[in-house]
């Protein structure tokens, strides 16, 4: 295969997979994205509801959160918090760190959650990106690190410059209430390439929740949304668009690929997915 540049963007559709390999394939896409010179995109699913943690999260307080007892539990190369996924639209993007969107933390944020915010307004879903009453130039550290501080524990209860959101109909005209989360992304920077791993949370997962009257929140998506349809939405039409939009804004092609990463690279996946299999890597913090 001829390699990648700046001008393109590479893009795989997987299918489901257990939380260890798809953290496998997510750190061989960034070694990949080194290789070609170019940005990598794989959006998957998951083979059952899984929880993955933040690399800096406590696998401790995981486990005392009746919500998610039970469920797989996988530790993500990047930061950030926990994310209970199986009903989100989850992908890896990696590029070099040579790439324009590879010299600064933000820069590749922005160019995510931008791109998702200008087709979800096309569709008639108010979203829009989440600045900080404070708002201060964004480090390495702010979004590699995510999860050091006492924030809530999950993700999507959490708000960093540069996170996707929206009001709900209930909420719409009141100046003080706190937008929805609906997506959020984190980053890892490696030697030579810049993986992020994001979600777009599409409604509240049904695995995730304690019984009625024990207090836990239910976590809202982009189904609860003012100008959402369940009868016109189209996941991969939605996935589609929206890297049309980043590929536009980078002045690059979108290049899909005819197999999935999973199959493509099964033998180098497998030597990355070892680490995220040993107790250690999961009982690190």
């Amino acid at each position: 295969m001829v390699g990648s540049t700046v001008n393109t963007i590479d893009v795989w559709w997987d299918g489901d997979a257990d939380g260890v390999v798809n953290m496998g394939a997510d750190e061989c896409l960034a070694a990949e994205a080194q290789r070609r010179g170019g940005m990598l995109v794989r959006l998957y699913g998951w083979s059952k509801s899984t929880v993955s943690l933040g690399a800096f999260q406590k696998l401790s307080d995981a486990l005392a959160i009746r919500a998610i007892r039970g469920m797989p539990i996988v530790r993500r190369p990047s930061g950030g918090g926990a994310i209970v996924h199986g009903s989100d639209l989850t992908y890896a993007a990696a590029v070099p760190k040579t790439h324009p969107w590879g010299s600064a933390p933000q820069l590749l944020y922005d160019a995510l959650h931008g791109a998702m915010a200008e087709v979800l307004r096309e569709d008639g879903i108010a979203a829009t990106i989440y600045r900080a009453v404070i708002d201060s130039p964004s480090s390495q550290s702010e979004i590699e690190n995510r999860g050091q501080s006492p924030e809530p524990f999950f993700c999507f209860e959490r708000r960093s410059t540069g996170d996707l959101v929206g009001r709900t109909g209930d909420l719409v005209g009141s100046a003080n209430a706190d937008p929805i989360k609906i997506m959020g992304s984190s980053q890892r920077r490696l030697e030579g390439a810049v993986l992020q791993h994001g979600s777009l949370l599409i409604c509240h997962n049904p695995d995730f929740g304690e019984p009625v009257g024990s207090g836990q929140v239910r976590q809202q998506g982009l189904a609860d949304l003012p100008g959402f349809s369940n009868d016109s939405f189209n996941r991969g039409h939605l996935e589609r668009r929206w890297l049309q939009r980043v590929a536009a804004s980078l002045s690059a092609i979108v290049r899909e690929q005819p197999r999935s990463f999973l199959l493509e690279k099964e033998l180098e996946i497998k030597s990355f997915t070892q680490r995220f299999r040993e107790e250690r890597w999961t009982n690190r913090r």
